[in-house]
């Protein structure tokens, strides 16, 4: 036993030297999850879409259109940008993108009114803005309704305020909003985005450790890179390997050696993972409703199944860039995946299987859930169990791989 906390403790050292000797892994380790999360809320710190300009193509020229113009341009959500002759002209604004939608009234939009006749108002949106379409589409279907219900009470003759609400609203609706209430897009997306970061960084720096450590092997035949625990400095790949760890360890010695490794890891980002979860959302204001208990024991497999994947997929880099390549070419399409921003019975199925192989899945689902909801262990647990099962697998298929390449 004491020979093994040793060998425990010397490996959590070796390893964080090794870190600390490694500008990169220093990067990845602490400057980029310090800063990424930052980049990230600051950009979506406005929550919703404000004043999206709009054409306005006016033919009538009535009472009613301006009335119908100057609500619309009341909302918060919509300005009016410019009033143009034709439509022609408004598409222009948009081909300049001075706009994003038009408003359009014909000729006859009063007359037909007047002359108890449905009259239309025309509104053209741009829908390669998904954002500025609802903003646009649902300000104009609000300005719709209330004139709407302007003309109704007019032609009702009725005789109390009671009378004009029941003809104008017979059937009456409460819109309540359960969780994310301010409706914003940054209280949507990005605690799927910070849990991502965690095992991207991850992946990162411990795949960075992993390349460096491969091609030292390749220049030094006979030294094991699974088990040389000092870092190497670039240029003096010729007098490193004198100064390493290089024996070849039984299989408990492995394991140790591993454990010792993952406890480094799992001890900065411990640090690293409050400050992403719980510092950044409160500089930027956005909502949570996380309870430190539930926080707490989520995280704990979480962290450890980013770091045992991140293990085994270092065993097979074997150069430092290739884990850079290999996380730009994954974060996008992970975050698609986990069905946070595209709904997860939309994504195809084999899609969905490809997902469960990533700690990332299962730990956006859970943490979004705890975020917004204020779920608790027993609401994830599909999620907490499936964590703790890829943190056993991924141990134990990081331990197979050292193992292996130990015997090589």
């Amino acid at each position: 036993m004491q020979i093994m906390n040793r060998g425990l403790s010397k490996a959590f050292v070796d390893e964080l030297k090794t870190i600390w000797k490694d500008e990169g892994v220093i990067i990845f380790f602490i400057l980029v999850p310090l800063l990424y999360p930052l980049l990230y809320s600051w950009i979506y710190t406005n929550e919703v879409v404000r004043e999206v300009p709009v054409a306005v193509v006016d033919l009538s020229h009535s009472d009613m259109s301006r009335d119908f113009i100057r609500k619309f341009d009341a909302s918060p959500d919509t300005r009016i940008a410019c009033y143009c002759n034709s439509l022609d002209e408004a598409k222009d604004a948009i081909g300049r993108q001075d706009a994003f939608g038009v408003i359009y009234f014909p000729t006859d939009f009063q007359t037909n009114i007047m002359r108890m006749e449905q009259s239309r108002v025309s509104v053209f949106c741009d829908m390669s803005f998904m954002l500025y379409y609802k903003a646009i589409f649902q300000t104009a279907t609000a300005v719709a309704g209330d004139i709407n219900s302007k003309i109704q009470i007019e032609r009702a003759g009725n005789w109390t305020n009671r009378e004009d609400e029941i003809t104008t609203k017979p059937l009456d609706y409460e819109e309540v909003q359960s969780f994310n209430t301010t409706g914003g897009y940054g209280n949507f997306i990005i605690p799927g985005v910070l849990m991502l970061i965690i095992q991207q960084t991850l992946l990162l720096g411990i795949g960075l450790i992993g390349g460096t450590r491969r091609e030292r092997m390749s220049r030094m035949p006979g030294i094991n890179a699974l088990h040389t625990t000092t870092a190497l400095p670039e240029g003096n790949a010729a007098t490193a390997g004198t100064d390493n760890n290089t024996s070849l360890q039984p299989a408990a010695s492995t394991i140790t050696d591993i454990i010792g490794r993952a406890l480094c890891y799992f001890m900065i980002y411990t640090i690293m993972g409050a400050y992403i979860i719980l510092a950044v959302p409160q500089m930027f204001g956005f909502t949570t409703l996380l309870k430190p208990v539930t926080t707490l024991c989520f995280m704990l497999p979480y962290l450890l199944a980013c770091i045992f994947f991140s293990m085994t997929v270092a065993c097979f880099i074997r150069y430092r860039e290739n884990v850079i390549l290999l996380v730009v070419f994954t974060s996008v399409p992970l975050l698609f995946i986990s069905g946070v921003s595209w709904p997860q019975s939309a994504i195809p199925d084999f899609w969905q299987w490809f997902s469960y192989l990533f700690p990332s899945t299962f730990g956006i689902r859970g943490f979004v859930r705890m975020n917004t909801m204020g779920a608790l262990l027993a609401d994830i647990k599909p999620e907490y169990i499936t964590l703790w099962i890829q943190a056993v697998v991924y141990f134990t298929t990081t331990c197979i791989l050292y193992r292996r390449r130990a015997k090589a």
